[in-house]
């Protein structure tokens, strides 16, 4: 079983004590002029289920080395696409690493912090995680993979509404991870997603990631780096 392909349900009935993990590993590399640079993971994929989360320091140790070897091969300027919350703070120290160092000009870009106004207008009561807008994305981009029969059941078992929990006390965030607000980890209203709104989201999101890429790519290359510092008189 793919675990990137279950909900968190059926791979808690599935998976217990003596299970065994196969973790696909591969490299972008050319295969000769007859095959893709994607050869090795699509294989590794084919034959294995998902991936797990890794520990920040070597999450950043790895998009920092893959970067630098971008910048190796003549691509200085690069857009981190990220879907998930918890990479922000780490892939800005990684590109902040990079624009010190001068070797590449590297931002984070999250796709919902993109069109905000879009998705506020789309759904009424949105969810930072496992909502409308998460859902949407999915509904557009594999639609067999959303339980449309659990919909409701995401909803009436999470948290539809964050002004209903503590989430922030006297301007301190009260929480660490899903659990502590949601008992089934989804956030928001999912039911209030049509596939007509889903294309709409996906569609404004590429947009504004190919008019971002654009951006970067026409500006000179030394107004990416930092200025020079102002030497301190003796």
């Amino acid at each position: 079983m793919s675990l990137a392909d279950h909900t968190w349900p059926e791979l808690g009935d599935a998976l217990s004590p003596g299970s065994v993990a196969l973790v696909p590993l591969g490299s972008t590399e050319q295969h000769g002029p007859h095959l893709p640079l994607a050869t090795d993971h699509l294989i590794a994929e084919a034959l294995v289920p998902g991936t797990m989360w890794v520990d920040p320091p070597e999450f950043r140790d790895y998009v920092e080395s893959f970067t630098r070897n971008l910048a190796y091969h003549g691509v200085d300027r690069v857009v981190f696409v990220n879907a998930h919350g918890g990479n922000v703070q780490h892939l800005r120290e990684v590109g902040r690493r990079l624009h010190e160092d001068e070797v590449a000009y590297a931002v984070e870009w999250m796709w919902d912090e993109s069109i905000p106004e879009l998705v506020d207008d789309l759904f009424e009561r949105n969810g930072p995680h496992a909502g409308p807008k998460e859902t949407a994305m999915i509904t557009h981009i594999a639609p067999d993979l959303v339980r449309e029969d659990r919909l409701e059941d995401a909803r009436d078992g999470g948290l539809v509404d964050l002004d209903d929990a503590d989430v922030t006390v006297h301007g301190a965030r009260t929480f660490y991870d899903a659990i502590d607000n949601s008992a089934n980890g989804a956030f928001g209203d999912p039911t209030d997603v049509t596939p007509e709104k889903s294309e709409r989201l996906f569609e404004a999101a590429a947009d504004r990631l190919v008019r971002l890429a654009e951006w970067i790519g026409e500006r000179d290359r030394d107004a990416l780096f930092p200025e020079p510092r102002v030497e301190r008189e003796d």
